[in-house]
């Protein structure tokens, strides 16, 4: 791993093509990070998943670089990216459409995000009870803002986060549990509450199994550097995992499968159709099991539950959430 001070400046490449032997959208394109002209052209096919920074001995921030590229483009046309394709998901996501603060109780919650819900329900509610019946915790169904800010669009990003302060300060919370690392990696210090990892959560409250075998483990994008929430899983399992260090993205990452679907079909060809695949991402579970993987999410084998990513029904999932309430007992 590069362990120099990282910067977001392409111009210090040295053009030693280490980005583009790493990456397949460099690859595609026979370009390095280096390159911002092209680049600037490009900047939306781009998965924003950090392989370029792992590997450029230059310490240069790729996923920054493109990201201040992407903003730079929205800046330029009002606030919005300048490609089409993004209008489902600004529809959803800007003013997040299935908002539910209606059971924002205690001064802890649940923070599920958007796609464990929408993949996991019947977890999600498991869950929810668990802990409301453990710890007096509420759950709150809302976006982060990720997907917005990765398409440039700062305003928007700026604005999302001082509503999920607001909203979390309104009903007295301190403390909010995350179950998406991109939520979590996303809005760790940067609202007045208190943001905490589901696994360390459980921890602490002396929730969940351990779970037995050798694992092969796929870390989502935010966590594939310093595996952080890895790291806090690795209590929960029996056995030193087997981390899959092949496959750069998913596919979903950094909104470009909109620009480059095919792509995004063919980065998860090195995985092995027979064996099973565990991430602790329900964006990734839901992709790979889209491609005809199997994919199994660690925080349900932590729970002991039992349930396959439901790709069907995956936004009519997230806009039930919005109307769930959870009944007192």
């Amino acid at each position: 791993m590069n362990q120099n001070k990282k910067t977001a400046d392409p111009s210090a490449c040295v053009h030693c093509h280490l980005c583009q032997k790493s990456c397949v959208f460099l690859g595609k394109y026979g370009i390095d990070i280096g390159d911002t002209e092209r680049l600037r052209e490009l900047a939306m096919h781009c998965f924003l998943c950090g392989k370029c920074t792992r590997v450029c001995p230059r310490g240069i921030d790729g996923r920054d670089a493109i990201l201040e590229m992407r903003r730079q483009a929205a800046e330029e046309n009002k606030g919005r990216p300048k490609e089409k394709g993004y209008g489902m998901l600004l529809w959803e996501k800007r003013d997040y459409c299935f908002r539910n603060y209606k059971n924002a109780e205690g001064k802890s919650v649940l923070f599920p995000g958007c796609n464990f819900p929408s993949f996991y329900p019947e977890t999600t509610r498991y869950l929810a009870r668990l802990l409301r019946e453990r710890a007096g915790m509420g759950t709150v169904f809302d976006c982060c803002g990720k997907p917005v800010a990765e398409l440039g669009m700062q305003a928007g990003e700026a604005r999302i986060l001082a509503g999920i302060d607001k909203r979390l300060e309104q009903a007295g919370v301190e403390e909010v549990v995350m179950l998406c690392p991109n939520c979590y990696h996303f809005l760790k210090g940067r609202l007045r509450a208190k943001v905490t990892d589901i696994y360390s959560k459980l921890q602490e409250l002396g929730l969940g199994q351990r779970v037995p075998g050798h694992l092969k483990v796929f870390p989502p994008c935010p966590d594939r550097r310093d595996k952080e929430l890895l790291g806090k899983i690795r209590p929960f399992l029996e056995e030193e995992p087997l981390v899959e260090e092949d496959v750069q993205c998913c596919g979903l990452g950094g909104c470009a499968s909109v620009r480059e679907p095919r792509l995004a079909a063919e980065l998860t060809e090195p995985l092995d159709r027979e064996e099973a695949v565990c991430t602790y991402c329900a964006s990734c579970s839901g992709a790979f099991t889209r491609k005809g993987y199997r994919a199994e999410h660690l925080l349900l084998k932590i729970l002991g539950r039992e349930e396959t990513p439901d790709t069907k029904r995956s936004l009519l999932n997230r806009a039930r959430s919005a109307y769930w309430r959870e009944k007192k007992r």
